[in-house]
């Protein structure tokens, strides 16, 4: 007999009686199929978790040996068709599995894991029908560089060295499976734009060095003293020998192909829309990057509103300096006084230390919840950071290490410090860091959400630290203060480019005007960003539509809420799910104003 059932008959029991409300044989039955029912549900929505969790280990072999599958410890990531179509419709099975769940049967949590998990696999099953993976490369980089990666592992064994130098043998096995999809792409136009690609071929030919220069060959020119002599002579010569007859041969012939084929046949269009079934394919990614059913037209509209409002407000700082000339004069004098930029990259790095720092100290004030994993602060790769963007957070991998935040200091004429403030507050605390490592380290949360990022909770959130740091006392320097505003110009910009490039027919040109005319960026940085726009469709629009709707849920909770409104609080409720949808936020905030009402 079910629980239920049995609680119902025990009572009935007790009391000696048959109470005239109680419920029949037939209506206690009804009740038994209703709970097994929802209990069917919650099963098969905790089955596709561990399914798809599992997927997710398969095809990504680096996380999977971080959670301890030393069966994977080896591998690289399969590329091939085969594994790709398999992965596809596994998803495609879980995904109209999930579809079919009875959303009244399941509790809130188990809610927002199905509407996650959903996200999620419609992401990747959309990915993969619109040929995504034709383009391992972007403006910024490719999959030639992001692989190197494998080489910043942890070696403290010899098995450790063992497993990196199988996954060094696997490398021509996966740039030949990479270079597959570039030349599928090739021929079926599905490209970066060619005005994106100018000088890509810098990123491969940083690659190609001696031995002892490769990255690659680092980990065997140090060991740990527990480690025999024996096994390091050995080590290093198998290590020697894979580098520099596999592994650094890839990095010839692929500069041969990219120079030769591959760069001088990309397209020569710019849009999203001119792909094959391109205009599906961007509103898709406006969809997803927003987490909204906003449309790009929608999207343009709400950026070139916002793009006025601040316009407004950068113009009362102008006039508050009393600066003789015009707006764009003033973007000159930011642009090209060497007052505002850094003499030497430790300047420069010293700069974002200092601010990190004082960043640090806000955050009791404002967090009652802190992560405890530490964040570090380093260059961007020099073998990229010429087309990088100026900032990145990188999040820690597992337990044992730090996250980062990394400061580009390629062309440091073009990294002002009237910008380090804003870009600081984003990267590191109280902005990606703080969120991703609180995100990470929540072990209620299923382990696909501990390493989910949703771009329009995530980069919104980064573009709310940055107004965050305003009440914090940043920004006391005018020209600082300019800064923060031509970083939220940034991203009010971003929603009317990204929608003008891949949707309205914009020019190259056209869009980098537009960021010039309207921000204090470098033109350097603003050439490099509209490139990354231009082969990430999409994903730029993320920020101020995530950064507006956090906005206006802390001032529906304020009104709410009035003298009971806790700031510490309430940035606990934002982020206590992890990233999530904005639509599962703004359930989140209203609950969080029904708590505190009720308290």
């Amino acid at each position: 007999m079910h629980k239920l059932a049995l609680g119902v008959a025990t009572s009935l029991a007790l009391t000696g009686c048959q109470l005239s409300n109680a419920p029949t044989s037939s209506e206690v039955a009804q009740i038994n199929q209703q709970v097994q029912v929802r209990n069917a549900d919650q099963q098969v929505l905790a089955d596709i978790i561990t399914k798809d969790w599992q997927l997710k280990l398969d095809r990504n072999p680096l996380l999977a040996a971080s959670k301890g599958e030393n069966s994977a410890a080896g591998k690289l990531t399969d590329m091939s068709p085969q594994a790709l179509e398999q992965q596809y419709q596994a998803e495609i099975a879980l995904l109209a599995q999930l579809r079919a769940l009875n959303p009244d049967k399941l509790t809130k949590a188990e809610r927002i894991n199905a509407l996650i998990l959903e996200y999620q696999l419609a992401n990747s099953t959309d990915l993969y029908r619109f040929k995504d993976h034709y383009i391992p490369i972007s403006s910024e980089s490719g999959f030639h560089a992001y692989i190197t990666s494998i080489s910043q592992g942890r070696f403290n064994r010899v098995e450790d060295y063992d497993n990196y130098l199988t996954k060094l043998s696997a490398l021509p096995t996966y740039f030949a499976q990479q270079t597959h999809w570039l030349k599928l792409g090739l021929a079926q136009d599905i490209t970066p734009p060619k005005a994106t690609l100018k000088g890509f071929e810098d990123s491969i030919s940083a690659y190609q060095v001696d031995v002892e220069e490769s990255g690659y060959y680092k980990p065997f020119t140090s060991f740990p003293k527990h480690i025999s002599q024996t096994d390091q002579q050995r080590l290093q010569t198998e290590g020697r020998k894979v580098v520099e007859q596999q592994v650094l041969p890839l990095y010839d012939d692929f500069y041969d192909f990219m120079t030769q084929e591959y760069l001088p046949g990309a397209r020569g269009s710019i849009a999203a829309a001119d792909l094959p079934l391109g205009r599906d394919f961007y509103e898709n990614r406006v969809r997803h990057y927003t987490t909204l059913d906003m449309s790009a037209e929608e999207v343009h509209q709400l950026g070139l509103k916002e793009v006025a409002r601040i316009r407004g407000e950068m113009q009362q700082i102008i006039e508050e300096l009393k600066f003789e000339g015009s707006f764009a004069d003033f973007l000159h004098f930011l642009r090209t006084d060497p007052q505002f930029y850094p003499k030497n990259k430790q300047q420069l790095l010293k700069e974002a230390a200092y601010i990190a720092k004082r960043a640090d100290a806000m955050l009791p004030k404002y967090f009652a919840t802190l992560p405890r994993t530490p964040y570090g602060i380093k260059e961007v790769p020099a073998e990229i950071a010429p087309k990088y963007t100026t900032g990145r957070y990188s999040g820690a991998s597992n337990e044992r290490e730090a996250g980062y935040y990394w400061v580009n200091t390629y062309a440091l004429d073009k990294r002002p410090l009237y910008e380090m403030e804003a870009l600081t507050l984003h990267e590191a605390v109280p902005g990606h860091h703080l969120q991703i490592a609180l995100n990470q380290e929540q072990k209620s949360l299923p382990d696909f959400r501990r390493h989910s990022y949703i771009s329009a909770f995530g980069e919104g959130w980064g573009l709310y630290a940055e107004y965050l740091g305003l009440e914090a006392g940043f920004y006391q320097d005018p020209y600082s203060n300019f800064g923060r505003l031509t970083y939220e110009m940034w991203r009010a910009c971003r929603l009317v480019v990204d929608t003008g490039l891949h949707a309205k027919g914009w020019s190259r040109q056209q869009a980098i005007d537009y960021m010039a005319a309207n921000t204090a960026l470098s033109l350097h940085n603003i050439t490099t960003e509209i490139d990354r726009y231009i082969t990430w469709p999409g994903q730029a629009v993320s920020y101020k539509i995530g950064e507006l709707t956090i906005k206006r849920l802390r001032k529906q909770a304020e009104e709410a809420l009035g003298e009971k409104f806790d700031i510490r609080s309430f940035h606990d409720a934002i982020l206590e799910n992890g990233s999530v949808p904005l639509r599962v936020l703004e359930q989140q905030v209203a609950d969080y104003i029904q708590r505190q009402q009720s308290s």
